[in-house]
């Protein structure tokens, strides 16, 4: 993977090919093996590379033999080969790039994405047209940022890199709501005021005159369901994830492999081991010093019988203050999960061995893994408001110990079908984020809730739209790149992805369990145990820890007269957060990381002591 900036302008004004240099240094962590430039009257890019295919060549900004078209691209084609097979063109490199740029050569833009398999982001300005092209990949595993002035564009694979273009740095505060409703905001829209994202699935078109326009060419939404016996989805859904483990470890660089103990991970890396034989994989796993979360029995029996290369990284609280400042700084945004910091430290330790990590991200979400999927149907049910008042007076009175009923009958108590699917992650109830943020300043976000299909099919769709794309890709992207390491997730092989949506219900959830054809396809390569274990998830200790560790921390951080909980919160309701959590009677510790996770991001990137000079590279006008 790799970073880019660029500036398309309509207004007659210069692109500064220098400001951009400067600029895409802020991005030298997605890309520290190399640099270049491209200015072209009204457009200009510089970028910054990760080599992961052909290494040695493939220089980037990549420009067609006349200098016509020209390309910065964010990712890889993992499908390049079978591509390339099939054009004429006077190649002079064996990478993934020249394809993707003699691609758009030959064909209309909006015609290329749906010929790629892999994760992409890039820029194409066509100098024979006047059209710039910005485009991302389907589930949105990789991310692009623009921002838009009095005539011109800005675009980047981080919005930090946007900062230098804008007049001043300043919280939108109508995505607040959004943000404490799903601990990230959705796209188009970011927590920063003037900076957008592209969503996922969608092509954007600036024409030579400053038109913009977007075309969606993948839509989850869209797939057609099959009806498949279990045995045949088993034998389909074996044959499509050995096809994209195979797809995902093409690479001129090592691969290795996260590895927590859970049952998607340890599918992969069994898939990935079978592929590149036993002692060779690297494999990486983190603890957490507690417990009642801890998966290292499990990830070791899993290298044990894998004969895999494996590394254990121990997660502290201490290691939380250490690097919150900055990982939200390479995060672009709040840490959304505290597993952020985990995810991070184990990509700094791959990057000592590979510089390619697969994933199991995206399996719960496509098949059913988490454990709300089992009340789909009582989510999506008309309850009336009698009803959700009970369930919200159980929640008071249930025990905090009883995390998962607490989290259920919260979801339940919600007023509509949507925020009853949202609210099972969601750290703020609609009333909560009303008292904490008084009258509603939001805005409308698009609703990921399809309207047809059953009440688990809607809610697999909703989970891979936003919550998917903007908090948990999000995650993977921006923590392994801040340690230079790319991360490849074969669950979300669009191959896999659409499959899977297809499948019906009763092949992914039976009995209460859920991922019941991921199980079938894993019987045979994992331990049994591995194999019948609950869902646990990737989580750290957080209720022990802002009760010990990290108590002060976040008195300190909210409480602050500059703080957002000061100036545009309710800070009275941050305090009676912080004294419930303290009294132990109830966890809040995931609101208050979504508070905390907030603040440090406003001191690093809008507070004056930010770290990304504003209005560097703005535009001549």
């Amino acid at each position: 993977m790799c970073g880019f900036v660029g500036l398309r302008r309509w207004d007659g004004g210069p692109v500064d090919g220098d400001a951009l240099v400067r600029a895409s240094e802020l991005l030298h962590h997605r890309g520290p093996d190399g640099h270049g430039v491209v200015v072209d009257g009204p457009f200009g890019v510089a970028h910054r590379r990760l080599a992961i295919i052909d290494p040695s060549s493939s220089p980037q900004p990549m420009s067609s033999p006349d200098g016509s078209v020209h390309l910065a691209f964010n990712g890889e084609i993992l499908n390049y080969r079978d591509v390339r097979s099939t054009l004429e063109y006077p190649f002079v490199t064996n990478g993934d790039t020249e394809v993707l740029l003699a691609l758009h050569t030959q064909r209309l833009s909006p015609s290329v994405a749906p010929l790629l398999r892999g994760q992409f982001a890039y820029a194409v300005h066509d100098g024979r047209t006047g059209e710039t092209w910005l485009t991302r990949d389907r589930l949105g595993i990789l991310p692009l940022y623009y921002a838009v002035g009095p005539g011109w564009l800005a675009f980047a694979s981080e919005s930090k890199a946007l900062l230098p273009f804008l007049d001043e740095a300043r919280i939108d505060e109508a995505s607040l709501d959004a943000y404490l409703r799903r601990r990230s905001v959705p796209a188009p829209d970011t927590l920063l005021q003037g900076v957008r994202k592209l969503l996922p699935g969608h092509v954007a078109r600036i024409g030579p005159d400053g038109a913009w326009s977007t075309q969606q060419y993948w839509s989850a939404a869209a797939v057609a369901p099959i009806d498949v016996t279990e045995p045949e989805a088993t034998r389909l859904l074996d044959e499509a994830l050995g096809r994209a483990v195979d797809a995902n470890l093409v690479a001129d660089v090592p691969v290795g492999a996260y590895l927590s103990g859970g049952l998607d991970s340890s599918l992969i890396t069994a898939l990935t081991a079978e592929r590149v034989g036993r002692g060779s994989l690297h494999t990486f796993s983190a603890g957490f010093g507690d417990e009642r979360l801890d998966e290292t029995s499990f990830a070791s029996l899993v290298a044990d019988r894998l004969g895999t290369l494996h590394h254990q990284v121990d997660v502290r609280p201490d290691d939380f203050a250490a690097h919150w400042e900055d990982l939200t700084w390479h995060r672009d945004a709040p840490l959304s999960e505290p597993a952020d910091v985990a995810v991070y430290l184990l990509a700094r330790a791959a990057s000592e061995h590979v510089k390619v990590v697969l994933s199991g991200e995206g399996a719960d979400e496509v098949f059913a893994g988490y454990p709300k999927y089992r009340l789909a149907g009582l989510s999506a049910a008309p309850w009336p408001a009698p009803a959700r008042r009970v369930f919200s007076a159980a929640e008071d009175v249930l025990p905090g110990r009883l995390r998962r009923g607490r989290i259920a009958l919260r979801a339940m108590s919600a007023p509509t079908v949507r925020e009853r699917f949202e609210a099972w992650f969601s750290p703020f109830t609609a009333e909560e984020r009303a008292q904490l943020l008084g009258p509603s300043t939001g805005r409308p976000t698009p609703d990921p809730v399809p309207d047809d299909g059953s009440a688990l099919h809607r809610m697999l769709v909703a989970d891979c739209g936003p919550w998917l794309a903007d908090n948990l890709l999000e995650r993977g992207d921006r923590m392994t790149m801040a340690a230079s390491v790319e991360l490849r997730p074969p669950f979300l092989d669009h191959h896999v992805v659409e499959l899977g949506l297809a499948m019906p219900d009763r092949v992914k959830l039976r009995r209460g369990t859920g991922k019941t054809v991921v199980r079938s396809v894993a019987a045979d390569r994992l331990p049994p145990s591995v194999l019948t274990r609950p869902k646990s998830g990737f989580r750290v200790p957080l209720d022990r820890w802002f009760r010990g560790g990290l108590r002060d921390l976040a008195r300190d951080l909210l409480l602050a007269p500059d703080s957002v909980a000061g100036t545009v919160l309710e800070r009275p309701e941050v305090q009676r957060l912080l004294d419930r959590h303290e009294a132990g009677g109830s966890d809040e510790s995931i609101r208050i990381w979504t508070l905390v996770g907030l603040e440090v991001w406003r001191r690093q990137f809008i507070g004056p002591d930010r770290r990304v000079a504003v209005g560097a590279a703005r535009p001549a006008r």
